[in-house]
């Protein structure tokens, strides 16, 4: 009698095991591991408010794959970034675009609802942004657009 509870408790104890392995699988590694996805970031090398808005990334968790490049106005129009939208800086995460000073927990929001955007944008370079730190605090609006260009406003700040 006691081997075979001794059996059954090991097989149960497999299963529950095996079942737990399965589910984790099936959730995205992000939420299983808190780490958040790389956040691709095209800049001018030289644009210290870029610098900036990464260092507002990093400290939000995110992982950052900073790219230079002196054509920054070739890279916005190869992604799709509408021109009235534009920015200093053009990024990408999840297949998302993020055209300037856009803040992390926007980021975090877009990426949790998944909407069938194109992407987030906060055109121009308003003081108190993320990575416009310091001076007099501006009141902006975060757009989310899509592929024809068209916006919405996604967040007042």
């Amino acid at each position: 009698m006691t081997k075979r509870v001794f059996r059954a408790a090991g097989l149960a104890a497999a299963f529950l095991a095996l079942s737990l392995t399965t589910a984790a699988a099936r959730i995205p590694a992000s939420t299983t591991s808190g780490k958040k996805p790389t956040i691709t970031v095209y800049k001018d090398p030289g644009c210290g408010c870029c610098k900036a808005w990464i260092a507002h990334l990093m400290k939000a968790g995110y992982i950052v794959d900073a790219k230079d490049s002196p054509n920054m106005a070739e890279i916005k129009q190869s992604l799709g970034v509408p021109k009235g939208l534009t920015a200093c800086h053009t990024a990408v995460v999840n297949g998302y675009l993020i055209e300037g000073h856009v803040s992390p927990e926007e980021i975090d929001r877009l990426l949790a609802q998944k909407p069938t955007i194109a992407g987030l944008a906060v055109p121009g370079m308003p003081m108190g942004s993320p990575g416009m730190d310091g001076g007099l605090k501006q009141h902006y609006q975060v757009l989310s657009f899509d592929k024809t260009g068209k916006t919405k406003v996604f967040a007042t700040h």
